[in-house]
């Protein structure tokens, strides 16, 4: 059975939200750290619009760059009312991924030392 693609069209802003990217990515993950490694030769990095804050999942690319491209001929306050309709705070929606995977509680004793081995490095 074949794998299920998603692909992702997602605002970024800054943090005065002068700025604002729409873009496509087959992974949201991988792309948020390129553009955090951006340098100002791009839009991004040069408005350190770092800050995701909307996002829409699509199974076909074709359907997200379509969505991309009508997204991008609108108004800049259609933009923001769409933003608004699903995070009003205009919170960094990327702020908690990989947080649910940290252990609440650390582990105690020898092997939890920096630098420690214990048997699951040995494999």
């Amino acid at each position: 059975m074949p794998r299920e693609r998603r692909y992702y069209l997602y605002m970024l802003t800054s943090s005065s939200r002068r700025a604002l990217y729409t873009g496509v990515s087959g992974n949201i993950y991988n792309r948020k750290d390129e553009h955090l490694a951006s340098d100002d030769s791009t839009f991004v990095g040069r408005y350190r619009a770092f800050r995701l804050v909307y996002i829409e999942v699509f199974e076909d690319i074709r359907n997200a760059i379509d969505r991309e491209k009508e997204i991008k001929g609108w108004t800049r306050a259609k933009k923001e009312a769409l933003v608004r309709s699903i995070n009003p705070q205009w919170k960094d929606l990327s702020a908690a991924w990989g947080k649910q995977f940290k252990p609440q509680n650390q582990p105690q004793g020898p092997s939890c030392k920096p630098g420690a081995q214990d048997d699951r490095d040995k494999k």
